[in-house]
């Protein structure tokens, strides 16, 4: 059996309009509006449907670990309910607002009180801060490799090949486990949950563990500090609608005008 662990955050809706969120200079911090339900990471919902197409092929054993503060368990089911088999939660005061080094420090100790694995795969990035530091962090922390960005992966007679993006297509790995892999949306959207898997979801247990349990007493320094957080000054932006008696009249029109503001 294949054991992959699957690292996932809950960010606030990238969908959500710009209206439904502010910035908070003082906290240093984006606020989303109340009301406003937090969703899985997107890039790590592709992840997840990564291990979730490897078990389409193999016998792997697909363990979900999510770290914060007042976790939405009820969000985080959805991965229950497309066939991971186990979810644990890091939930502890401790591990809200953290950096991306000291989020890698966290799951990384999570992961080893896990103990046995042979994947990781995280999200590329997050859709909140898209640092990309997380993943990579966990594969340092833990020393074993990484391949980032991987679309693909594939066992064969036990070797385990994965397609890596790159600028002009893609490149075929092959590696050893234990192993560490980021992926984006080239693995594609995350599958949809049946009726009956989603009530069978609510019964599956949900694993909670406090800082203690993970046996950290103390984050690491920070390597990185956030000096300021504002919201960009946004110019006045003026529009000249530029008329026509017909299509052609106002493309005309509108030809001289770029002329004119020397556009063209």
């Amino acid at each position: 059996m294949v054991k992959v662990l699957v690292c996932m955050k809950l960010v606030s809706d990238p969908e959500a309009p710009v209206s439904s969120f502010k910035v908070d200079s003082e906290a240093k911090q984006v606020i989303a509006a109340s009301g406003s339900p937090p969703v899985i990471n997107p890039f790590d919902e592709n992840a997840l449907e990564a291990a979730l197409k490897l078990k389409d092929i193999t016998d792997v054993k697909i363990t979900i670990i999510s770290m914060g503060q007042n976790l939405a368990k009820a969000v985080l089911r959805k991965t229950l309910a497309v066939g991971a088999e186990e979810l644990i939660l890091l939930d502890d005061v401790a591990f809200d607002d953290l950096n991306g080094f000291s989020t890698a420090f966290v799951l990384a100790a999570a992961i080893i009180k896990i103990g046995e694995f042979d994947i990781i795969l995280c999200g590329r990035q997050s859709a909140d801060t898209n640092a990309g530091q997380v993943g990579s962090g966990i594969a340092q922390i833990l020393k074993i490799p990484c391949v980032t960005v991987v679309r693909q992966l594939k066992i064969n007679d036990g070797k385990l090949t994965v397609e890596r993006v790159v600028s002009a297509g893609y490149e075929i790995i092959e590696v050893m486990t234990p192993v560490l892999f980021t992926v984006g949306n080239e693995s594609g959207e995350l599958r949809a949950a049946t009726l009956k898997a989603i009530m069978e979801s609510q019964k599956k247990p949900i694993i909670t563990w406090k800082a203690g349990d993970i046996c950290l007493d103390a984050l690491p320094q920070k390597q990185v500090n956030l000096i300021k957080l504002v919201t960009p000054p946004h110019s006045q932006i003026s529009c000249q609608i530029v008329e026509g008696q017909s299509p052609e009249v106002a493309g005309v029109n509108l030809a001289n005008k770029l002329k004119e503001v020397k556009i063209i």
